[in-house]
């Protein structure tokens, strides 16, 4: 009954684990929930009053498909400021959200068997995008010990003539992967030599990135790429502001022309009003967003070290985003209180909700098995009570 293209996605995991996190509070259960992939600050007052001022002002209609173009103008102006890129407006598109944005780059670039290259860990929508696409995702796997990043030998071994398209995704889900400028480099010099691989820069945690590490991201690095580098961003992380849907994309014309085409015949534009807020987060004050990031800092520190501290288990500090991805595989094989064989990340992460009551999401599900995903978007009391009961709950295992 239902087209072939369905049967080969699944649910996002994290949005799932998130819906059972929130059913089980809604039944008075003490959860903590490490599963959430959004900042847990409101989102500041002065791009709230400018959606209260759209409405008042009835801008509720119909807008330009690829979005206001104040918006675009703004997107334009933050991006040479900051990364010192220049773009005209007609290489903007304004999406429903940035993962709205990645699907329509996808939808354009992409044809049945085109291979899509994928670094591992990688964020859990990817793949499923590029199958929807009628693309083959091939995943690059990488290495704890080398920091999970991209090795550009194995990038070099993994393009071949199907290779259309690499996701390179810094600061990342589900591992806080942060690439620097030279590392950049690296992997540009490797791209240089394959000139019909086009590259989608998932820049979406751009802001949030710890220890003074400067981003950077491709096109910076090698402005040659930038002729089939699709950059893709949004307001959700930086401006807390997940739920009003606002992602965007700057590359090439021609790409960008498809994508609107794409988006004209399935969502037409994003919400006037949304955008309007999302032209007031881009050109209004930035202290919240410092204020957010200095948070987010502290609570990584908090949770990288109170991590370490429990015996079996190792992470990474992270240098970006709002993620730690632990290696629990130092677990599998022992049995928990109720008896559940722990044998891989999924029922590791079953018994640590049922048992201990703490949400996680399965790193298998990010494809890398033996590591766990945890969220610190939420208070420093949460943070320190969910690692005592994940102490006490790896303790317990025998």
């Amino acid at each position: 009954m239902l087209a072939k293209r369905v049967k080969k996605i699944k649910p996002s995991p994290t949005l799932a684990v998130s819906a059972k996190i929130k059913a089980m509070k809604a039944q008075g259960i003490d959860v903590v929930g490490f599963g959430a992939g959004e900042p847990d600050f409101d989102t500041p007052d002065n791009i709230k009053a400018k959606a209260i001022e759209a409405i008042n002002a009835g801008f509720t209609k119909y807008c330009p498909v690829e979005g206001i173009p104040e918006l675009k103008e703004a997107i334009v102006e933050k991006i040479k400021k900051e990364l010192g890129l220049e773009y005209k407006t007609s290489e903007v598109i304004v999406s429903c959200g940035a993962k709205h944005s990645i699907y329509n780059a996808l939808m354009s670039l992409v044809d049945e068997g085109d291979e899509v290259l994928i670094p591992a860990p990688y964020w859990v929508s990817y793949p499923d995008m590029v199958l929807l696409c009628g693309g083959k995702p091939k995943i690059i796997k990488t290495k704890e010990v080398e920091g999970f990043k991209l090795d550009p030998d194995k990038l070099k071994r993994a393009i071949t003539p199907k290779t259309k398209v690499l996701i390179l995704n810094s600061p990342s889900n589900p591992a806080g992967v942060t690439y620097t400028r030279e590392e950049l480099e690296d992997i540009a010099n490797v791209l240089l030599k394959h000139k019909k691989v086009f590259i989608i820069s998932d820049d979406i945690y751009e802001k949030l990135i710890y220890d003074g590490l400067k981003f950077s991201n491709i096109v910076q690095a090698c402005p040659e790429l930038k002729e089939r580098t699709i950059i893709v961003n949004g307001v959700s992380k930086t401006y807390s502001m997940t739920g009003w849907r606002i992602g965007y994309a700057l590359g090439p014309k021609p790409v960008i022309d498809a994508m609107i085409n794409i988006q004209s015949q399935s969502t037409s534009n994003p919400t006037s009003i949304s955008m309007k807020a999302a032209v007031e987060a881009l050109k209004g004050p930035q202290e919240a967003v410092e204020n957010m990031r200095r948070e987010f800092e502290e609570r990584r520190n908090i949770i990288v070290e109170g991590l370490n501290a429990i015996e079996g288990v190792k992470c990474l500090k992270p240098k970006g985003a709002f993620y730690v991805f632990p290696n629990i595989s130092s677990t599998f094989g022992k049995k928990s209180p109720s008896k559940k064989l722990i044998n891989n990340s999924l029922s590791f992460s079953e018994a640590l909700l049922e048992e201990a009551k703490v949400g996680v999401v399965p790193g298998a599900e990010f494809g890398a098995e033996g590591y766990i995903r945890l969220s610190y978007a939420t208070s420093r009391e949460n943070i320190k009570k969910g690692l005592e009961r994940i102490r006490e709950f790896i303790l317990s295992l025998r």
